[in-house]
């Protein structure tokens, strides 16, 4: 049987952060489905924050999983880091070891979910050597090569080489959306290799069981789920509030809660959030969110606020739409892809008809109704459906 090895070295790396990126949920998604289909066959892989490759221990790393699952859906209200010391026995258990090479020419099949170390192709190559391995990637998005104005300084170059070393190496990829494949396209023959694609959709996470908030005020809330960073266009939602704010009573005006960690390139955001004042009856930035207290306040929210000007792929609008909850979202291709018929598209860049829309689902309107019954029909990505995808392509690289 073919060998399967998941690349954990995301999960481990985050060990002393209290809440999950949406990376991490996917390589915990990926762990988990990846063990239903393959049992004690799939080998958990990592490098370790020490710079050590090798092989984790098998009951060290389902431990591990289990604690991170527990430890985001609980969460602890606050965004600051455990201390290494705190950490350290983790670290320990989940030093990787160096296995003796099978006896076998099979090759293997490495997975790999997130994108550490891909801007180090050496140590790439040096893991696909050593479990002589074909290597399957996942690719989330090329936003810092296509809109470098919302990355880091460095970012575009960063990811300029990640998506080079999957040109090099890379024998087959998983994409999150047709529209993150569509970007890929020109990387997909820089070094004259065939590289199978295979589009899958992002399972949706189950949100838990929760009460929906309601403020006690009884005013209607709306919610933004997104790390606090430029292309997510935040700016435009906190404007509208300030004019909201400016222009109508209070008991009109709906809440904003803004759940997300503040990220970079966002000073203009954080000034707003940090000082000014006619927001801050009106707007709450969460910025640590346990797994309940998120699913409490999308539950309840009249609906979900998603402005972005660039996303590889909708989670929070099909989280929405998964509980019932209508979304207001930028007519991009990647949230069109997720949410299909349902959600309320608009330009991002269209203050005047945001405000529209917001104020009519606020008040239950005409166009929440109509998204209301729109609900009904929309179709739930799933992991089972993601996973039969990647053990397609599995089966795809061992048969070559």
């Amino acid at each position: 049987m073919t060998r399967v090895l998941l690349d954990l070295s995301r999960l481990v790396s985050r060990v002393r952060h209290a809440t999950p990126s949406g990376v991490d949920r996917v390589e915990m998604a990926y762990a988990r489905g990846l063990e239903r289909a393959y049992g004690n066959d799939l080998v958990f892989a990592a490098v370790h924050p020490a710079g050590l490759y090798g092989h984790l221990d098998r009951a060290a790393a389902l431990d591990y999983l289990d604690m991170l699952e527990a430890r985001w859906s609980a969460g602890d209200g606050t965004a600051e880091q455990r201390s290494i010391v705190s950490v350290l026995p983790w670290m320990a258990r989940l030093r990787p070891v160096m296995r003796s090479r099978l006896a076998t020419s099979d090759p293997s099949i490495y997975v790999q979910v997130s994108p550490h170390h891909l801007t180090r192709p050496a140590t790439v190559r040096h893991k696909l050597a050593y479990e002589n391995a074909r290597f399957l990637c996942m690719v989330h998005d090329l936003i810092p090569i296509e809109y470098p104005e919302y990355a880091r300084p460095e970012g575009a170059a960063q990811h300029e080489r990640r998506m080079e070393t999957l040109a090099h190496h890379a024998d087959a990829l998983i994409f999150n959306s047709a529209a993150t494949m569509q970007s890929f396209a020109a990387w997909a023959t820089i070094a004259g290799r065939q590289i199978a694609g295979h589009v899958a959709l992002l399972g949706t996470e189950a949100l838990p069981l929760a009460e929906p908030f309601v403020a006690d005020d009884g005013r209607p809330h709306f919610i933004c789920v997104s790390t606090i960073e430029g292309r997510k266009n935040h700016l435009l939602l906190l404007n509208l509030w300030r004019q909201l704010a400016a222009t109508l009573p209070t008991d009109q005006i709906p809440r904003l809660v803004i759940v997300g960690r503040r990220g970079w390139e966002n000073e203009q955001v954080l000034d707003m959030l940090d000082r000014c004042a006619p927001l801050r009856d009106h707007v709450t930035e969460v910025n640590a969110c346990s797994d309940q207290h998120l699913a409490a306040l999308l539950r309840g929210a009249r609906a979900l606020l998603m402005p972005s000007f660039a996303e590889g792929y909708g989670m929070p609008v099909a989280e929405a739409l998964s509980v019932g909850v209508p979304v207001i979202c930028s007519d991009i291709p990647a949230h069109r892809e997720v949410g299909s018929a349902v959600p309320e598209y608009i330009d991002p860049l269209d203050g005047p008809g945001w405000r529209a829309a917001i104020l009519d689902h606020a008040q239950k309107g005409a166009l929440w109704q109509a998204q209301a019954r729109r609900l009904t029909q929309w179709h739930q990505p799933t992991w089972d459906d993601h996973m039969a995808v990647v053990q397609t392509a599995v089966a795809a690289l061992a048969d070559r």
